[in-house]
């Protein structure tokens, strides 16, 4: 019996897509429509609570685009369907050589970005940017809202360190991988997934789970038994039974335990207990660490209350954005090539409109903090003071760009979070962050309003 274990690889990732952005590859390019054009990837709304999205994710586009290919299975097998019965063969002829040959625009991971503003801009043949979608839209909405839910926990621990513990409720291994990267971007000190650790450079923690002192026949003897092995990095669970009776018990372990770790019950009670308890036995350097369906509501709460707490372990609630677990990101044809000319395009309907033309940010930083943005037309003068935010990183398909180390993006990241004052951190009270469109984008804008209001 085969059996088959669903992974996306480079190797099959090119099928790693929604059937009709290959039905549109073949008519167009049955009807010869395959000349430059322009989609901007964006987001519509904020998840909730949130003033901002920390855009994330680009590193796993650009490794996509450059890998992209189909097999000759996979064209043999896409030629069986029942949908491409009528299709030219010279389609698959084409996909049999595709490669994306077009340009990468994106702003620089971790970067705050705000509704309607491209993340990224992919400049190319129509085709190639058309196939695209699907894919790169899972990769960044996924990271950057994970992301955006590891900074404001991290923003609510106030300094105490916040480590991913999320794989095993991730939607998936690959998820909890991804979601892995994407904590660390936004501001978390390690994670326990050990895949990211090697692929990725991320710091690893664990302790051990409850199993491990179950399975000996004294929880003093699992203690002494774990710290054998790791002399140097124990912290110990001490919520199997008896909490309080088991802090009375690391004293007895050794003298340089690093840690205890709390799963379960009254967080504030015990660490305040736990911590007295280490505290008489001369231990005042065991750090406390809890964990055990934390998010940032709670941990607010535990340090208002004033919570003796060194560490926080955050799963369930981070990996999958628990509060708002979609980001709203969609990916739109700006630009295409009608009568040999790239022309605008928009989108007219009620409640989802788009900008036309492709764009660039400005954002203005006055004092210490970012002020607004102007979103303008690519090629129009840039305004006075302005910071450009989409860089080239990918061009005629190949990348251009040295990208920066995982710690460079977390170091940004923090940097760009800094920049947006305080209001733009609270965890219940969203702001709006104020983002203007140049004179020229709002002309072009009246423009294809009037040509189709005139059709």
């Amino acid at each position: 019996m085969m059996l088959h274990g669903l992974y996306v690889t480079p190797e099959n990732e090119a099928f790693s897509t929604d059937l009709y952005q290959l039905t549109m590859a073949a008519a167009y390019w049955t009807h010869r429509m395959n000349e430059e054009s322009t989609f901007e990837l964006y987001f519509r709304r904020l998840p909730k609570n949130r003033s901002f999205v920390l855009a994330t994710g680009l590193e796993q586009v650009l490794h996509y685009i450059q890998n992209l290919h189909f097999t000759n299975d996979q064209i043999e097998w896409l030629r069986s369907q029942p949908q491409f019965h009528n299709v030219d063969l010279g389609f698959f002829q084409y996909l049999k050589n595709f490669r994306f040959s077009g340009d990468i625009y994106a702003v620089p991971e971790g970067t705050p970005v705000f509704p309607l503003e491209p993340m990224l801009q992919v400049r190319a043949r129509l085709i190639e940017a058309q196939i695209l979608e699907t894919h790169v839209l899972a990769l960044l909405n996924m990271q950057s809202l994970i992301a955006t839910k590891a900074a404001r926990i991290v923003h609510a621990a106030r300094g105490r360190s916040v480590i991913d513990f999320g794989t095993r409720r991730a939607h998936g291994p690959q998820a909890g991988l991804l979601a892995a990267r994407a904590s660390y971007v936004g501001g978390c000190k390690g994670t326990s997934n050990v895949l990211a650790g090697q692929l990725a450079n991320i710091p690893i923690y664990g302790t051990a789970a409850h199993s491990f002192t179950m399975a000996f026949a004294h929880e003093i003897d699992a203690f002494r038994a774990y710290f054998k092995v790791f002399p140097d990095s124990t912290i110990l669970l001490i919520d199997t039974y008896d909490t309080v009776a088991a802090a009375k018990k690391v004293k007895d372990v050794a003298s340089n335990v690093k840690g205890v770790r709390i799963d379960s019950g009254d967080l504030v009670d015990l660490t305040r207990k736990v911590r007295s308890i280490l505290d008489q036995d001369g231990l005042m350097h065991v750090k406390i660490f809890v964990s055990g369906d934390l998010n940032e509501y709670k941990i607010y709460d535990l340090l208002a209350a004033n919570a003796p707490i060194d560490f926080f372990g955050v799963g369930t609630e981070l990996v999958t954005s628990y509060d708002d677990p979609a980001l709203s990101g969609v990916y739109k044809l700006v630009e295409a090539t009608t009568e040999g000319k790239l022309h605008s395009r928009i989108k007219t309907s009620h409640s989802k409109l788009s900008y036309p033309g492709k764009k660039q940010i400005y954002r203005f930083l006055q004092g210490s903090y970012y002020s607004h943005d102007m979103m303008c037309l690519f090629d129009e003068q840039a305004p006075t003071g302005g910071i450009p935010l989409l860089e080239c990183y990918c061009k005629n398909g190949k990348v251009v760009e040295i990208l920066p180390g995982i710690s460079e993006i977390q170091n940004r990241a923090q940097f760009e979070l800094h920049r947006l004052s305080h209001e733009f951190h609270d965890l219940i009270q969203a702001v709006d962050y104020p983002v203007g469109l140049s004179d020229k984008l709002l002309e072009e804008l009246s423009r294809l309003q009037k040509e189709f209001r005139a059709e």
